[in-house]
């Protein structure tokens, strides 16, 4: 792979999970995190996370299969023109809108579990937020903060 086009995770994010491509959220932050992974630039981040398994079950690809497509150098545009000829579940605009605006609004699960999961993430990133309602916000926080910023 050319890895002059990776992303090195070490020195900065990913893309926001609200960034799109091809109509998709989460899909550059996925992309970011498998070609740094195959350049060794990952750092904390990890591919094929829940957030990518959410992205990947919609398409109906495998984190596998995505990687190796990765691996030969391909740009944001031609990985998405795969990822439409190769997902098994075909998409119309519709759905993919009404999924990313989801996704873009997603908040924790209502069980006891994932609420408490999510009330320590927060916490641990400030204790003056309280606009931090999704999983997107979060994770946006999260990504500036570990870079140097202030939530």
């Amino acid at each position: 792979m050319n890895t002059n086009s990776a992303p090195d995770l070490t020195q900065r994010p990913p893309r926001s999970p609200r960034v799109r491509l091809g109509g998709y959220v989460l899909l550059p932050r996925l992309l970011d995190k498998g070609r740094a992974a195959l350049a060794g630039t990952l750092g904390d981040y990890k591919y094929n996370c829940p957030l990518d398994q959410r992205i990947l079950g919609f398409l109906g690809l495998d984190a596998a299969a995505l990687q190796t497509e990765l691996a030969t150098g391909k740009g944001d545009g031609e990985i998405l023109a795969w990822l439409v000829a190769n997902q098994k579940h075909p998409r119309e605009a519709w759905e993919i809108a009404q999924w990313s605006d989801f996704q873009d609004r997603r908040g924790p699960d209502s069980d006891a579990e994932t609420l408490a999961f999510f009330a320590k993430y927060v916490s641990d990133l400030t204790t003056t937020r309280e606009d931090l309602k999704t999983w997107a916000d979060v994770l946006d926080v999260d990504d500036h903060v570990s870079f140097g910023g202030k939530a």
